[in-house]
């Protein structure tokens, strides 16, 4: 399954505007909700349990918040990029910049653990990670990932 499989071009977020671990959340969280028909508030707090388990800001500027949901009936993903960084408690201590949400049926385990695989493996390629600093709107973003997501 490639990331464009389940990534919606309205749920990337070329300018977050949270501060903190829980707003960057939130924020990309609301276009997930609005695409799944999920309560936000449902996400935040299914996503923000997963926070308590260990930090999913796994370092390199690199955070990608994650989550299994009962009513889901498809996977589903969001992207936003944070200019200025948040500290979103990542494992090298350093502001987290790109984010990947990524949220799952409860049952579907093995497509859950191969997404958050395919994403950090896409991510280890740094020249794609300045690329996706550099990007400016929305297709940009989009575009640059479906070139990397071919590749692999």
């Amino acid at each position: 399954m490639k990331i464009l499989d389940v990534l919606q071009p309205e749920a990337i977020l070329p300018e977050l505007r949270s501060h903190t671990k829980t707003e960057v959340i939130e924020e990309l969280s609301a276009p997930v909700a609005r695409l799944t028909g999920l309560d936000p508030a449902v996400l935040v707090r299914v996503l923000l349990e997963r926070e308590r388990l260990g930090s999913t800001g796994i370092g390199g500027g690199i955070g990608i918040p994650h989550g299994k949901l009962p009513n889901l009936d498809h996977l589903m993903i969001g992207f936003g990029l944070s200019r200025k960084g948040v500290d979103f408690e990542s494992l090298d201590g350093a502001p987290t910049r790109l984010f990947f949400l990524l949220v799952t049926p409860e049952n579907s385990t093995g497509l859950h653990l191969k997404l958050l695989a395919r994403i950090s493996r896409i991510l280890k390629n740094e020249p794609f990670k300045e690329r996706l600093l550099q990007a400016t709107d929305r297709d940009q973003i989009y575009d640059l990932i479906r070139e990397e997501d071919e590749d692999f």
